[in-house]
């Protein structure tokens, strides 16, 4: 009974210890991303916003999109609905083009036999966290003053960003060890998001697609992340629970799978660098 205390003990302690430092590494990667810079950590919320800008002009004044089939729809709430799947998108997309370079560009964490590793993916994720919250807020304001109303359907929003969170940082954990081994994935992984940013429903609701075009688009695990980001945050919908417990499941199953192939593989990584 001694000793399974201990051990339980131990093992919060070795928990904590780990918060701690990722934590800590997440604090450094935020404060870290801007430093230097003339506005600082206010580029967390300028940026953002100069997107949502450039994105509207392009898109709803120049080339006169609508989202799917809403007849007098403003150009703020086009603006709104396109800013809520960017957010989403550029969350993901963050962790899968930092991930192949993050175990290089820290070789003196690999020397350190007692350094997790595996925090690492998981302080990139904690920053892009931290930032996808601030457009999340920008996002909650533009639809207060703007619109008047916050969506109903708010309270699910934590129930959506969870299979996001776990989808992220299972590919991180994956593409974090396969970048030591194959040093041009960085190269090949900016590629793949820029396909998936229109292979995703990013500028285009699900429902735009041909049914038999729909049914592939959604065997892409974002498409349903980013549909249900809507639905909550813009459209005052609950979110489709078939598509949030079958997403959760993939998601489950990535961050498993990346955990597990970055806690066997992680012992090679000094012999290749």
């Amino acid at each position: 009974m001694h000793e399974a205390m201990v051990a339980q003990v131990r093992l919060n302690s070795r928990w904590r210890s780990r918060g701690y430092l990722a934590w800590q590494l997440t604090r450094r990667e935020v404060l870290g991303r801007y430093k230097g810079s003339l506005l600082g950590l206010a580029w967390s919320f300028v940026y953002p916003m100069l997107m949502l800008v450039v994105y509207t002009l392009v898109f709803s004044i120049v080339f006169k999109s609508r989202w799917g089939t809403q007849a007098g729809q403003s150009k703020v709430e086009f603006a709104l609905t396109l800013f809520c799947g960017l957010i989403a998108f550029n969350l993901f997309a963050e962790n899968l083009t930092r991930a192949p370079g993050l175990i290089l560009a820290n070789p003196n964490y690999v020397t350190k036999v007692v350094f997790p590793l595996e925090i690492l993916p998981v302080a990139i994720l904690g920053a892009s966290l931290i930032n996808g919250c601030i457009s999340i807020v920008i996002l909650l304001m533009g639809e207060l003053l703007l619109l008047g109303h916050l969506s109903e359907t708010l309270f699910y929003f934590p129930l959506v960003l969870i299979p996001l969170i776990l989808l992220s940082v299972g590919v991180s954990w994956f593409l974090a060890s396969l970048g030591v081994f194959v040093r041009d994935l960085q190269q090949v992984t900016a590629i793949i998001v820029q396909a998936l940013m229109f292979l995703s429903p990013v500028f285009y609701p699900i429902t735009a697609l041909p049914p038999s075009v729909r049914q592939w688009a959604l065997m892409n695990p974002l498409s349903p992340i980013l549909e249900n980001f809507r639905r909550t945050l813009i459209l005052g919908q609950p979110p489709e629970w078939h598509w949030l417990v079958i997403e959760a499941g993939i998601a489950l199953v990535f961050a498993w799978a990346g955990y597990v192939w970055f806690a066997k593989t992680k012992k090679a990584f000094a012999d290749v660098l």
